[in-house]
């Protein structure tokens, strides 16, 4: 038996047990190391310890910090507002504001997860109260909800440029356009959905009404402005704008709309510990186990996997966004990013694929795996906020899910929809 056999073998059978998959990544390297002798295990902890002891991957606690801290502070009840008012009043327009609503709140929280659960909780009771279904509702906003790791800020972005040496900047700026396009498309379903079963919006359109809501929205919307004009201006980079994000979300939850107190402070400050201390303790055994497959040269299987099956780049970018995706369904974001994207890469980039293009795509398509059962970790987020069975949810899913693998589609075959603006902007050649 080869080591890359006892590497998988060691890691499915975890996985199928549901080890955590921190655990799943290490214990699979070093039964590797302990069956082939390949690599000195007292190197085990110095190969952790150094692949976190990173300043780019600095960004990732503070804007995971940043985003508990604009829940509490009651930013995302100013986000919905401010939706409603713009959107609320047409065919489908309460769909419509969960998925504006969403779009807002990614560009703040940079997560998939926080973003369903934050909107989540408003939105789905309002949506039932105008005629939506539940089962829709939470369905729907799961899949707006992987808004999250595109719209700028993205922690997975910030992970995929840490760990392939690409421009965070860049990517940062280059999944704007995407998210958007993926929002775009997201509404337009929820208006043929409303205009099917009749459901209609709310009011009249008040041009009044923007204005005070958008007036009262300002101190949020600010919140990817300061990010992304400073990243861009060459004020700070992306972990420092991380980090003044922070301070910023603190200042407009205590000062501005004074919804933070010490309980909350406290919650947030405990959550963010939690999920950073997850996805960092992933980290590391990502590396570990991204070693052992480099030694036994996994790699250049995967690549004369693709390669040989076909000429075309057509079809071998399709190969890539398939791989992804099944990979997005059985693993979370983090471990498969840090763990494949320094193997895809080159294979993007041989085929003459621009590596901002490749990250984007990659965040793109591991965010629906937010949403592709078993994992699909924002499904369980939004059938709790709806208190319905999940299967009810994944019944729903499949729908808005086709319009983001539509989207994923544009995302891929069209490169100036990721590339356009950091070329405009100067941050990519």
């Amino acid at each position: 038996m080869n080591g890359l056999s006892i590497i998988f073998i060691v890691f499915v059978i975890m996985l199928v047990l549901r080890v955590p998959i921190a655990y799943c990544l290490g214990l699979s390297g070093i039964a590797y190391i302990a069956v082939t002798g390949n690599f000195d295990l007292t190197s085990f902890a110095s190969v952790m310890v150094r692949s976190v002891d990173s300043f780019p991957l600095m960004a990732v606690p503070f804007f995971i910090l940043a985003g508990a801290l604009m829940t509490a502070g009651g930013i995302s009840k100013q986000i919905v507002q401010f939706a409603t008012a713009l959107v609320g009043k047409v065919t489908g327009g309460l769909a419509m504001v969960a998925v504006v609503a969403c779009a807002f709140f990614a560009a703040l929280s940079g997560s998939g997860i926080a973003t369903t659960a934050a909107i989540g909780a408003i939105m789905i009771p309002e949506m039932e109260k105008n005629g939506y279904a539940k089962p829709f509702s939470a369905a729907l906003i799961a899949a707006a909800g992987c808004l999250g790791p595109i719209i700028p800020p993205s922690v997975p972005m910030v992970m995929f440029g840490a760990s392939t040496e690409t421009s965070i900047s860049a990517m940062l700026i280059g999944g704007l356009l995407p998210g958007i396009l993926l929002a775009a498309l997201l509404m337009l379903f929820a208006y043929f959905y409303a205009k099917k079963n009749n459901i209609k919006g709310g009011g009249d359109f008040s041009l009044r009404n923007v204005w005070k809501s958008f007036v009262s929205a300002i101190p949020a919307l600010l919140v990817p402005l300061i990010i992304l004009g400073g990243i861009y201006s060459g004020l700070f980079t992306p972990t420092e704008a991380a980090a003044v994000a922070v301070v910023y979300s603190l200042f407009a939850g205590t000062v501005i709309y004074r919804e933070i107190n010490l309980k909350n402070l406290k919650e947030a400050l405990v959550d963010s510990a939690s999920q950073t201390g997850n996805i960092m303790i992933i980290a590391a055994a990502a590396s570990f186990f991204a070693r052992m497959l480099t030694m036994e040269q996994f790699h250049a299987l995967v690549k004369n996997f693709v390669t040989g099956a076909t000429d075309s780049k057509i079809i071998v970018l399709l190969l890539l966004n398939v791989i992804l995706l099944l990979l997005g369904c059985l693993m979370d974001t983090t471990p498969i990013i840090l763990v494949f994207a320094p193997i895809l890469l080159p294979i993007a980039t041989a085929y003459g694929m621009n590596p901002v293009h490749f990250g984007v795509m990659m965040c793109a398509n591991l965010a629906i795996g937010l949403i592709t059962p078993p994992v699909g970790v924002s499904l369980y987020v939004a059938a709790g906020q709806a208190n319905v069975p999940f299967t009810q949810v994944l019944k729903n899913i499949y729908k808005p899910l086709g319009m983001l693998l539509i989207g994923l589609l544009a995302i891929t075959y069209f490169e100036p929809i990721v590339t356009i603006l950091p070329r405009l902007l100067g941050v990519m050649k």
